[in-house]
């Protein structure tokens, strides 16, 4: 499904230029679960936003469903975006005026669908995360597990085929957390890619695998089940930093 071939994303910092990504190969096959870790500043964030169509490499090439994305005008991008993938992050990103429901309602007011479509679609997706009852809810009167299971039902709502997760639960208790683990891996279960970027190992722990990014390049690629030598080698990397 992802295709990456030598990706850079290079700033200007003054007279000097940052390296975000430097040199990045990286295969995803449909259906996969992946975990991206590192210390911070090793990339995470701005690997995602390419993987995502947020922003574009610098240099290199980035295949997605097999089509070249540097090619891409805006409104294609936004296309790929509204349809391929979804996302869903750390602060939740709701419209505190709005209701659960009308924010999960919003890609489908972008997209252009009937309002009468909109509603039936709405609630099924609320019904899928448990959340059927707090559709009239503003995001000031949801827990934050409730708040992120809103937000995964709007990255959910046009049906994608890619779920982009960063730090998913870094703004929620243990149990809370677990239950937003529990969803994703059940929407990984029916077919969905799944790339999460976390710190937690015990997050890292549920993915297939796992790529470890060092200085914005990818250091190492792990299977899941050896979680102790990555964490060992994330704090190593701490400690170096």
């Amino acid at each position: 499904m992802i295709r990456m071939h030598d990706i850079w994303r290079t700033y200007d910092v003054g007279d000097s230029q940052v390296h975000a990504l430097a040199g990045v190969d990286e295969h995803i096959r449909a259906g996969e679960h992946v975990a991206i870790m590192g210390p911070s500043g090793s990339g995470k964030s701005t690997l995602l936003n390419i993987i995502g169509c947020l922003d574009r490499p610098t240099r290199g090439s980035y295949e997605l469903d097999g089509r070249e994305i540097a090619g891409l005008s805006e409104a294609q991008l936004s296309r790929v975006r509204r349809e391929v993938i979804g996302c869903v992050f750390q602060s939740y990103h709701l419209v505190p005026r709005l209701t659960a429901g009308q924010n999960v309602e919003l890609p489908l007011v972008f997209a252009g669908v009937p309002r009468a479509e909109r509603a039936q679609r709405v609630a099924e997706a609320l019904d899928v995360v448990g959340l059927s009852e707090r559709a009239r809810h503003r995001p000031a009167q949801l827990s934050g597990g409730q708040r992120q299971r809103v937000a995964i039902a709007r990255a959910m709502i046009s049906g994608p085929r890619l779920l982009l997760a960063d730090e998913p639960t870094g703004n929620l208790d243990r149990a809370a957390g677990e239950e937003i683990l529990a969803h994703l891996d059940q929407l990984n279960a029916h077919g969905l890619t799944l790339i999460v970027v976390t710190h937690d190992p015990e997050v890292a722990r549920r993915a297939k695998r796992i790529i470890v990014l060092e200085d914005g390049k990818i250091a190492r690629r792990l299977p899941a089940n050896e979680l102790v030598s990555v964490v060992d080698a994330l704090r190593n990397l701490e400690r170096s930093v």
